[in-house]
């Protein structure tokens, strides 16, 4: 499988015939890619899944995947790119959501419009029957002339049938009153498609043959949604207006009374299974029993054959931060059961489309940081992984709102992998360490957030977000996801644990790691109250945080400290992976500005915990519910500040 995206992209992409997959978001196109080209891409009950192009082969054909969009115009970048490969197809699949029938044939309408031969797919028709939605096929068929075909994907009902049929999709009925202006036009343009977005005022389109924007758009969009509205009211009947449970449950999720409930109760679910349940009996096995008690052992042996353990080789080798058992034993023993316990929430949460719930629950709170709440969507992907999550961020609507979700996501999300650790260590101090770290966190978060959201030019754009059906996740998707990406966690990580393993073993032969804990030792010792080998980790969390986090594991801690080493390496700069990303989506500047903040972030707010610890006494039980007050206290200042700030701009520009 591959995966491109660029200005360059239709014409990388070659094969006989092209045959592309269109739809909404959220339709399902993931899955019918997977069938007809028999690789995989993730199928998420959530939008936003297909950020990059995948593509593979049927035959000598190419099946391209395209991100979910409403329409084909250039309104932002996922309709730019799916307007670019529909218009150089051969054939599209069309699927749609036989439950928002009304909603997705816009779509349809607008590429049959475009004269490209068209195959349509009712996926979920499972769904449309529960909700006592019944189409007519054969007519929705010939209304639109094109071929139907009715379909379960996440069943396997229908796709071989789309397979077989694909021979026969056609040009199908254009929108009544479209084809005169298209005549008009066709002469001046390469196509039809480009002739239809040329009269609907796509300014790309236009710029390319250097041609006036059309100033049809709204007549066209006007006929085109009155010829959807028809077809609907022929082609389906509702048979009951009853309410299903999951559309009250669905209701419960974003009513904040009683989502925020809810949420509560989850998190608490995943911090049971994964920081008591994974982080302390399943790694107790993995890391103890088998890695250090067993696979270890086995290594020095192998490697004490050819020489002494004891000799600079042998230490880089196999010694206390050796190559071939540190890493192993960090990467498999103690990270990858952790790793694979979040991804497997992941999962659950992408499948049951919980998400897009979260996003409309905590749309409030993240307009006050510059964001909407689709922002959460690439927040909680970082807490899989920050790399990915950042190229997330294309999904939201504006430039600011990427700059903020970017610096929020370096900043104050873990990566699975670092949460586990830290859920970990976390669950053996006690609830008032707990309610710290969080606090503390959280606090950052919001300074953060309305900090920038006060000095970055410009608002958070409104919420425009589909809810997709409420569904039990199928356990085999859940799990295939899993897999593949704990996969994909061990294939990235293992090399950089690897390099960061040989890096410290050098530095600790040749004193560089006693002199680094020397250099750094007023921050470490003087500032964050640490003992001076707390700088290893520290050095470690530069190549991944969860490095870093995982050398704390193995430190002897009180609560206090490590409380606050958490919050300094949750708060440490992004691992290389994420930084690589970071430089390639916002340029060497603001890559840069925010690799230096998150040093200073990480150590004055880690600093600032240790401090009012010191100040409070640290032996008085009245000191963490103090330590919290001042970061309340911090929080509601910065957030007062940042608010007054932003409203006497919006003055000034009334002014």
């Amino acid at each position: 499988m591959a995966h491109c995206h660029g200005p360059d992209l239709t014409e990388t992409i070659k094969g006989d015939k092209r045959i592309v997959l269109a739809g909404n978001p959220n339709t399902g196109k993931s899955v019918f890619f997977n069938y007809l080209t028999g690789l995989y891409v993730d199928v998420s009950n959530y939008p936003g899944t297909t950020l990059e192009i995948s593509h593979g082969r049927i035959g000598n054909d190419v099946v391209v995947d395209t991100p979910g969009v409403y329409g084909i115009s250039s309104f932002n970048d996922e309709e730019r790119v799916a307007r670019d490969i529909i218009l150089s197809a051969d054939l599209v699949v069309n699927i749609v959501d036989a439950t928002n029938l009304e909603r997705d044939l816009f779509l349809t309408q607008q590429v049959i419009d475009t004269g490209i031969p068209v195959l349509l797919v009712l996926n979920m028709m499972d769904e449309a029957d529960r909700h006592g939605i019944n189409i007519n096929v054969a007519l929705l068929s010939e209304l639109l002339g094109v071929p139907v075909i009715p379909a379960v994907a996440v069943k396997k009902i229908g796709l071989s049938e789309v397979k077989d049929n694909l021979p026969l999709a056609r040009p199908g009925n254009v929108t009544p009153g479209v084809q005169h202006l298209l005549d008009a036009m066709i002469g001046r343009v390469a196509n039809k498609g480009e002739a239809l977005l040329l009269l609907e005022g796509d300014q790309i389109i236009s710029g390319r043959h250097g041609l006036e924007p059309g100033e049809y758009r709204e007549e066209i969009y006007s006929r085109r949604r009155e010829r959807v509205n028809i077809i609907v009211g022929h082609a389906v009947e509702m048979a009951s207006e009853r309410k299903s449970f999951s559309q009250t449950l669905s209701g419960l999720m974003i009513r904040p009374i009683t989502g925020i409930p809810m949420l509560a109760l989850i998190l608490y679910g995943m911090y049971k299974a994964i920081g008591v349940f994974v982080a302390q009996t399943v790694v107790g096995v993995t890391e103890e029993t088998i890695m250090i008690g067993m696979f270890e052992p086995a290594v020095r042996g192998l490697i004490g054959e050819f020489t002494a353990l004891d000799s600079p080789l042998g230490q880089i080798l196999a010694g206390e931060f050796g190559v071939f058992t540190m890493t192993f034993t960090y990467v498999l023993g103690l990270l990858m059961p952790l790793v694979a316990g979040f991804y497997f929430f992941l999962a659950l949460f992408e499948d049951s489309g919980y998400l897009p719930r979260l996003a409309t629950l905590v749309d409030r709170l993240l307009t006050g940081m510059g964001l909407n709440g689709r922002g959460v969507i690439p927040l909680i992907l970082g807490f899989g992984c920050v790399t990915m999550a950042t190229i997330t961020t294309r999904l939201l609507a504006s430039e600011r709102e990427r700059i903020i979700a970017i610096v929020l996501l370096g900043l104050t999300i873990p990566c699975s992998a670092q949460l586990g650790v830290i859920a970990g260590i976390l669950a053996g101090l006690g609830g008032q360490y707990v309610a710290v770290y969080v606090l503390a966190v959280f606090s950052v978060l919001v300074m953060a957030g309305t900090a920038l959201n006060a000095l970055l030019p410009g608002n958070s754009s409104d919420l425009l977000i589909d809810l997709p059906p409420l569904r039990v996740p199928r356990l085999d998707n859940v799990i295939r996801k899993t897999a593949t990406k704990s996969y994909n966690f061990i294939k990235e990580a293992t090399p950089l644990f690897a390099l960061g393993a040989l890096l410290v073993s050098v530095f600790q032969l040749t004193g560089i790691l006693k002199f680094l804990q020397n250099l750094l030792a007023p921050i470490t010792v003087g500032f964050l109250n640490l003992p001076p080998e707390a700088a290893t980790a520290f050095i470690m969390g530069i190549v991944r945080r969860d490095f870093g986090a995982a050398g704390l594991a193995n430190m002897s801690l009180s609560s206090i400290e490590a409380t606050v080493a958490l919050i300094t390496i949750t708060l440490f700069v992004p691992c290389i992976a994420a930084i690589l990303v970071l430089f390639k989506e916002r340029g060497k500047k603001e890559a840069a500005i925010i690799w230096g903040g998150s040093w200073v972030v990480a150590f004055v707010f880690g600093g600032m915990v240790a401090q009012l610890f010191d100040l409070f006494g640290q032996e008085n039980s009245a000191t963490a519910p103090l330590v919290m007050i001042s970061f309340i206290l911090m929080t509601t200042i910065v957030a007062a500040v940042s608010s007054v700030v932003k409203s006497r701009k919006r003055k000034s520009i009334v002014v």
